[in-house]
Parts: structure tokens; sequence; C-alpha cells
């Protein structure tokens, strides 16, 4: 049977030719699940803290210190797995990143029941999400098409607050139901899914080598700072809000139900900035600057402790604080489109390294100080966070002259 026969059957079938580009929407859904896959541990986590905390008996600094431990080892695996992910293709490592996400967190279901064990799966599943992050990555720079770029890596960075959104439910529907280590079962089986949709991408396109492409240099070194203080004000958010909630007069329903109002809130941003970079088709840090900037208000207002003031701040610190992430992505890839993987590394280091040191050091400030310190900090991180970015912006400009 000639070669062109055995196509004209597979289009017969409605199967695809492995070397044609898969569609635009099988591209999308496969970085986001990848995407989902790789974070939704450490979500889940944050989401859970109340019962997990109560059941094995943590404080607020025990809490801060596993997301930390995660966000350590995160950090350190990631350039390693820029590497990688430019080596051995995108498929193959976010196959891998979806297997140690939901062996850990099948491992937290069935044997965490006590803080070192909980911190030991934790630790297991968090080189998932730097491997993960960069592979849905480079999915989209290898099959996305050119004039959707920030849409679909605003989507992509979406589903980062779904999984909010997803912690945020998981308390009212399976928590305080079927209790949270169910919620950690369903969370595998969700993270496995995330496999159809890469079986329908077929091959990437092959990438020539290239020795003298720029993976590093000063404007992604202060980008890299300020992702760092960036994540250093926003993740304490994800692992403490439902804490601060209860501890402010609210249930422990309404604790999720103000998660899931930022992961909501995220999902509109993350991928409404994206879909903004495309119409301008340009000033990506201009306007992650402005993001910044309106997130630190929005985080401000947790100065009041109000409960019914958590959701609007919630909202502006999920939809425009912590929404820039998918354009940072979309950004560097379109500078540094020779090596995706290993440039958006350098700046997912930041970001990781934000994570580690953040829910520890507030969780210790709210600790001896108390919650007012701790928002505070947050409010002046993201705060010089913005700074960092029209800095490197500035010397982008001027190497570009």
């Amino acid at each position: 049977m000639s070669t062109s026969t055995r196509s004209r059957l597979r289009f017969q079938r409605g199967l695809r030719p492995r070397d044609s580009p898969p569609r635009t929407a099988t591209t999308v859904t496969a970085a986001m699940t990848v995407q989902v896959a790789a974070v939704l541990p450490l979500f889940l986590f944050g989401g859970l803290a109340v019962q997990i905390a109560g059941e094995l008996g943590m404080g607020l600094s025990a809490i801060g210190w596993i997301t930390g431990i995660y966000f350590t080892v995160t950090a350190a695996t990631t350039m390693p797995s820029g590497r990688l992910v430019d080596r051995f293709g995108a498929l193959v490592t976010a196959r891998s990143a979806i297997a140690m996400s939901a062996a850990g967190l099948l491992g937290v279901a069935a044997f965490a029941h006590d803080p070192i064990v909980l911190t030991v799966f934790m630790v297991l599943c968090a080189p998932a999400n730097g491997l993960g992050q960069l592979a849905s990555n480079t999915v989209l720079s290898e099959w996305a098409p050119q004039g959707r770029r920030g849409l679909l890596f605003g989507a992509k960075q979406a589903s980062v607050p779904l999984c909010t959104m997803l912690g945020g439910l998981s308390v009212p529907l399976v928590a305080l139901t079927l209790g949270w280590r169910w919620a950690f079962v369903i969370g595998a089986g969700l993270v496995l899914l995330a496999l159809v949709p890469l079986a329908g991408l077929g091959r990437p396109p092959v990438r020539p080598k290239n020795k003298s492409a720029r993976s590093f240099d000063l404007q992604l070194l202060l980008f890299a700072v300020a992702t760092f203080l960036g994540a250093l004000a926003a993740t304490p958010i994800g692992s403490f809000i439902t804490t601060f909630t209860v501890d402010s007069g609210g249930s422990e329903t309404y604790a999720g139900l103000v998660l899931m109002v930022g992961g909501i809130a995220g999902v509109i941003g993350r991928t409404g900035f994206g879909a903004l970079a495309d119409v301008r088709k340009g000033g990506e840090f201009q306007i992650i600057a402005l993001m910044l900037t309106a997130g630190a208000a929005g985080v401000a207002t947790y100065l009041f402790g109000l409960p019914w003031l958590l959701p609007i701040g919630t909202a502006a610190a999920y939809g425009l604080g912590w929404a820039w992430p998918g354009l940072m992505n979309h950004a560097v890839v379109q500078r540094y489109a020779d090596a995706p993987a290993l440039a958006t590394s350098v700046t997912q280091t930041g970001i990781f390294l934000g994570g580690a040191v953040g829910p520890i050091c507030f969780g210790l400030v709210v600790d001896h100080i108390g919650w007012g310190a701790g928002w505070s900090a947050a409010v002046a991180a993201m705060a010089a966070s913005a700074l960092f970015i029209v800095a490197g912006s500035m010397v982008g400009k001027r190497r570009a002259h």
C-alpha cells in the first residue's frame, strides 16, 4: 500500500497524519491539562490546609514550611528540567510529570498520617511542577499558531487559578463530606486524564540546534528577580487565605468560596490579558507592571480583616497581581525563541524561589507578629516586583537600539 493511500485511509477514519500540525484546540487542551497536572498537588494542599492541619496537628508555620520546601525542590529542579525538555521533547517530559504528580497525590491520600510523611510526598510531587510547566510552554511554542500565542499562553496559565478554584470547591464538595483524602484521590484521577490530549499532538517539528541561542542575560536576570518578588507576595495567598478567612470570622465553607472566587478571577485575568497582548502586539511588560501594582492594592484590602471584603481583594490579587505568568512566558518565548524551555526556566525559577521563601516567611511572620505584618510585606513585595519589570523592559529597549 502506498504512502498516499495510507494517508487517505487515515483521513477517512478520522485520523490525523503524524506529521501534520494538530488543531489549536488540541494544542491548548494538552498544554492546559499538563499544567493542571503539574500544579494540582500544591493547590489541593492549600485549599484543604484547614482540614489537613486539623487532622495532623499542624500550625500555620508548618503549612508555610511544607509549601516552601515544595517550591524549593521545584526551583532546584527547574533549570535541569528545561534542559531535559529541550533534549527529550515536550511529550516525553509531560508524561513523566503527569506520572509523578499522580503518584504523589495517591501517596498523600494513602500514607500521609503525620506531617513528615506528608512533606515527603509533597516533595515527590515538586519536580513535576517545573517539568510539566516547561513542557507545556514548549507545546505551545512548537504547535500554537503565531497570531494567537498570547491568548493561548494566557489560557494555559489560567489552568493554575483553575486549580485554585478546584481547591476551593474541594472543601465544601469533598473535604467536608467524604474527607480531604478523597479529594487527593479524585485529583490523581484528574491528573491522569491529562494523558488523553497529549496523544492527539503527534510529533513536534524538528527544531534545528542553535549553539549561539540566548537563554540568559541581564534582562532575564531582572525579570527573574521580578518573578521572585511577585511569587513571594502571591503564593502565600493560596496557602493561607482559607485559614485567614476562618480567623477573620468566616466559615470553612465561606473560606472555600473565597478561594474559588480568586480562582475564577485568575482564569479570566490570565486569559484576558493574554488576548490583549495579541491585539497590542507588544508592550507585555508594561501591562505586567500595571497588573502587579493593581494586585498589590487588592492584597492591601486584607489589612482591614473584614470577611465581606475578602472576595473582592482575592479577586484583585488573583485576577491582576497573580495573572501575569502566562503573559511573562509568552513575552520570554517571543524574545528567546531559539531556546524557549531554557529561557522560561530562568523566570520560572524566580517564581519557584519566591514560592519557596514566601509561604515560609509569611507563616513565621504571622505566627510571631500577626496577619497584618504578613499582608503588609506581601503588598511591598508585589509593588517591588512591578519596579523590576519596568527595569528589565528598559534594559531590553536599550539593547534593541
